[in-house]
């Protein structure tokens, strides 16, 4: 019985043993799926990051400097101090503003982004001390309409600004409205360039502005605007040239602008509009024109302009417009005068009349100072005139005696035989 009683206690202990066993395997199996999951998972990591990493920027994702609506499809990057564009901008941008930064130079290219910036129709660019607008720099924009560039002292506006990089194949440009207003640089920035030639070659070259409806150049210092400036803008329909130097329009022609429905031309310095472009205005079918605050000169030059104001109704205001020079005739209306009014004598402002008096008192004091030194060196003077004279006369007495000698026969065979 001991002995059956001890075989039996071993082989339940055998039986313990294996039921342990059996558990620790569960437990290793059943620990070690886990890992191999995490391995697994872990090892997908890196080529999870690097394809995440190669994709574009996420559709909403806004610069950090910037102020992003989705909903509005519009960025906001102002007065950041920003040197150049931001090279994240999202791709929903319709509406972008980078105004009152220090972007000085806008490159060819300045835009391109991948994926394009292809919804991108209004540009503000104002204030951001641009000095440099280079070829191409608004390519890859292919529904830009609104571009605002005023308040730059621009001192370089390349010629295909606006039209591409490569003249040879630009195409028209999609710009419906352009604000140039206050773009002009400083004197000393200009290179001794004509910043009025300038503009109007981006403006021109290579056609690409066929499709532009308003055109803002106010504020520019403009003197004059050379021939045929808006030749290539055939569909223009605002244009505003206010606050301006212009003292005539002789050589602008508006006659292809038949879409033209306003013209600025205030606060400039226009004397008179002559024949030729009141003929050009009227001929405007839905033309409204501005003409406030320009110092007309109501002399003889001005009857058909009065004559035309009295007829037209072309002009918005024109009972407001007045007259400036000559002295007796400011602040007389237009429209009230008649040829009788209207004439050309030289009547001057009394700032001139003082400078001539003035004048005359100058030129009257050199006089008197010159008659003072020939009185002070007239003995002198007397002297030179008294050898001059008895100059002269040993001259004189000389060609008389040959005129004696060849008038008398008998002296001139005697000077013959004498030489003999």
């Amino acid at each position: 019985m001991p002995g059956g009683c001890s075989r039996s206690s071993a082989a339940g202990d055998g039986r313990l043993r294996l039921a342990r066993l059996a558990l620790v395997l569960l437990g290793w199996v059943s620990s070690s799926s886990p890992t191999s999951s995490a391995s697994s998972s872990s090892s997908s990591a890196p080529f999870l990051a690097s394809a995440v990493s190669a994709q574009p920027p996420l559709p909403g994702q806004c610069p950090a400097v910037c102020e992003c609506s989705e909903a509005a499809r519009t960025v906001k990057c102002v007065n950041r101090n920003l040197t150049e564009v931001p090279t994240d901008l999202p791709s929903y941008v319709r509406n972008l503003f980078l105004t009152g930064n220090q972007l000085a130079v806008l490159p060819a290219g300045a835009f391109a982004r991948l994926p394009p910036l292809a919804e991108l129709a209004a540009l503000n660019l104002s204030g951001s001390r641009l000095e440099e607008v280079h070829a191409g720099a608004f390519e890859h924009l292919p529904s830009l309409r609104h571009l605002d560039l005023s308040h730059n002292p621009l001192a370089v506006l390349s010629p295909f600004a606006f039209s591409g990089s490569n003249a040879s194949v630009s195409a028209p440009s999609p710009f419906v409205e352009l604000i140039l207003n206050h773009i002009v640089p400083p004197e000393d920035e200009r290179n001794n360039r004509s910043f009025e030639g300038m503009v109007v070659a981006a403006l021109r070259a290579g056609g690409a502005l066929h499709g532009l409806h308003r055109l803002e150049l106010a504020s520019n210092h403009f003197l004059y605007l050379p021939r045929d400036v808006l030749a290539q803008l055939p569909s223009l329909r605002h244009l505003d040239l206010s606050n301006n130097s212009l003292v005539s329009l002789t050589y602008v022609s508006f006659r292809n602008l038949t879409h033209l429905e306003s013209l600025h031309l205030e606060d400039n310095a226009l004397k008179v509009l002559h024949n030729g472009t009141l003929a050009e205005l009227q001929g405007l079918p839905h033309v409204r024109v501005f003409l406030d605050n320009n110092p007309w000169v109501c002399d003889c030059h001005m009857a058909d302009m009065v004559a035309w104001l009295k007829e037209t109704e072309v002009v918005q205001g024109k009972d407001q417009l007045t007259c400036a020079f000559p002295e007796q005739m400011r602040n007389r209306v237009l429209l009230e005068l008649n040829s009788a009014d209207l004439d050309c004598d030289p009547v001057l402002p009394p700032s001139l009349q003082t400078s001539y008096v003035f004048l005359g008192i100058v030129l009257a004091l050199i006089g008197a100072i010159f008659l003072l030194v020939l009185y002070l060196n007239r003995k002198g003077i007397k002297k030179w005139m008294h050898n001059i004279r008895d100059a002269c006369r040993d001259h004189m007495e000389g060609y008389h005696y040959r005129y004696e000698i060849n008038a008398d026969p008998r002296l001139t065979n005697l000077s013959s035989n004498s030489d003999v």
